[in-house]
C-alpha cells in the first residue's frame, strides 16, 4: 500500500491573508507607493475610486462625488481675481509652460485639467523680487455650484515672489496648481482654505524645483466641509531645497486631508515636511499621509519629515501615516515622524501652577502648538488673521 502525505507549508510560502498579491491567483498588485500612481491627462483613463484604493480609503467618496463625474462647470460658480505686482494672464490646453510639470494622478486632477480650457498664468519675471504677495482670490458662488481650474505659478531664473491662493464662500471645486521655480529663484506658495462649511474642495498642487532654487509650501485649512489638498515636489536640481508646510483646524464634523509628496531626484538637495493639525468635536477628521523618495541619484540627500495632531475632545480622529523611501545609500540623512495625542498633563501643570487659569493654560497650549506653523508664512497680516481664528475655534469649541 502507498502512502501519500501532504508536505506541511514552509512558513511565509502561502499568500497573505490580504488576498496574495502577486500571486497566480491574484497577479494584480495594488500600487502602494505614490512613485506607482498611474498618471494621465484623460479623466477615462482613472477608474472611479471605490474606496479600497491607498489613496481613497480615507476620503469620504461620498461627499466628494461630484468632483469624481466628468461634467462641466457651472457658470459664476467660482470667481478669481489677482491683485499684486503681477497681473494673471490665460494659458489654453497645450501652450507651454502649462503641462510642464503637471501630469494628474487621481480623477478630480484629470478632470479639472480638461475641463478648465484656460489655466490662470502667473509668471514672475527673471531676476524680479517682489515684497509684496500676489494675492489669488478664489471665491465660490453657492454649495451646489460646481468649477474647476488649472493654475501656473512660475518663478523666473534668480527671482524672488510670495503668491497666496485664498479661497472662500463655497462651491464643489476641484482644482490643479502647477509650480516651477526655475534655476536659483526663491518662491513662497501659500494655500489658504477658508471656505463656508459646506464647500467641497480637492485640490492638486505639483511642483518642480530646478538647480539652487527654494520653494516654501504651506497649505493652511480651517474652512471647508472636505477639503483635501495634496502637494507634491520634486526637487530635480542640484542645490534644490523644498519646505512644505501645513496648519489646519478641524471642527465637527469637517474632513481636512493632505497627502504630501516629496520626491528628492537632484544630488545635495534638502527638505523638510511639518503639518501640524488641531482637531475638536464628535465626527472632526483629519488625514495627513506623507511620502518621501529619495531617488537613485539623490546624493547628500538630506530630509525629514512629521506630523502632530493634537486632539481636543472625545469623537475627534487623526490619521497620520508616514512612509519613506530611499533608493541611494549616500545621504546626509533620512528621517520621519508622527505623533497624535491629547493635552500635555505637564504643560498644563507647569502653568496653573503659576496662577494661570485651567482654560487659559489650555488656549496657551493650543496657540503655541499651531504658531509654529503660522509663524512659518511670513506674511504678518495673515499671521495676525490666523491667530485671530485660532481664538475663534477655541472659543466656539469652548460654547459646546
Amino acid at each position: 500500500m502507498t502512502t501519500t502525505t501532504t508536505p506541511r507549508p514552509v512558513p511565509g510560502s502561502e499568500p497573505h491573508a490580504d488576498g496574495g498579491w502577486g500571486q497566480n491567483a491574484a497577479p494584480f498588485v495594488p500600487v502602494q507607493t505614490r512613485s506607482q500612481r498611474p498618471r494621465s491627462y484623460t479623466p477615462s483613463d482613472f477608474g472611479k475610486p471605490t474606496g479600497r484604493e491607498v489613496n481613497w480609503k480615507h476620503t469620504p467618496l461620498t461627499q466628494l462625488a461630484p468632483l469624481l463625474d466628468d461634467a462641466a462647470g457651472d457658470e459664476g460658480a467660482v470667481s478669481v481675481s489677482v491683485t499684486g505686482p503681477v497681473a494673471g494672464a490665460g494659458l489654453a490646453i497645450g501652450t507651454a509652460p502649462r503641462g510642464e510639470v503637471f501630469v494628474p494622478e487621481d480623477l478630480p486632477a484629470a478632470i479639472a485639467w480638461a475641463r478648465a480650457a484656460e489655466a490662470l498664468y502667473i509668471a514672475v519675471p527673471a531676476d524680479a523680487e517682489y515684497d509684496e504677495p500676489i494675492l489669488v482670490e478664489f471665491t465660490g458662488g453657492g454649495a451646489d455650484l460646481l468649477a474647476h481650474a488649472h493654475v501656473v505659478v512660475e518663478a523666473g531664473v534668480n527671482s524672488r515672489a510670495t503668491v497666496v491662493l485664498r479661497h472662500s464662500g463655497a462651491a464643489r471645486f476641484a482644482q490643479n496648481v502647477e509650480i516651477i521655480v526655475r534655476d536659483g529663484a526663491k518662491l513662497d506658495v501659500v494655500s489658504v482654505q477658508g471656505w463656508d462649511d459646506t464647500a467641497v474642495h480637492a485640490a492638486s498642487h505639483q511642483a518642480r524645483v530646478e538647480r539652487d532654487a527654494f520653494l516654501r509650501h504651506t497649505v493652511v485649512t480651517f474652512g471647508g466641509g472636505v477639503v483635501r489638498v495634496d502637494p507634491s515636489v520634486e526637487l530635480a536640481g542640484a542645490g534644490a531645497q523644498g519646505e512644505l508646510y501645513g496648519v489646519s483646524f478641524a471642527d465637527a464634523p469637517q474632513h481636512l486631508e493632505s497627502q504630501v509628496f516629496l520626491h528628492h531626484k537632484g544630488p545635495h538637495t534638502r527638505g523638510e515636511v511639518l503639518y501640524k493639525s488641531a482637531l475638536q468635536g464628535v465626527g472632526a477628521r483629519t488625514v495627513w499621509i506623507g511620502d518621501v523618495l529619495i531617488g537613485a541619484d539623490a546624493v547628500g540627500t538630506d530630509s525629514y519629515e512629521a506630523n502632530r495632531n493634537l486632539v481636543l475632545t472625545e469623537g475627534a480622529r487623526a490619521d497620520s501615516i508616514p512612509n519613506l523611501e530611499i533608493e541611494t545609500g549616500d545621504i546626509a540623512g533620512a528621517g520621519h515622524a508622527s505623533a497624535t495625542g491629547r493635552f500635555d498633563d505637564e504643560q498644563l501643570f507647569y502653568l496653573q501652577a503659576r496662577g494661570i487659569p485651567e482654560d487659559e493654560a489650555r488656549r496657551l497650549v493650543v496657540v503655541g502648538f499651531l504658531a509654529e506653523i503660522v509663524q512659518k508664512i511670513g506674511i504678518p497680516s495673515l499671521e495676525a488673521e490666523l491667530f485671530e481664528l485660532i481664538e475663534a475655534e477655541l472659543a466656539e469649541g469652548e460654547g459646546e
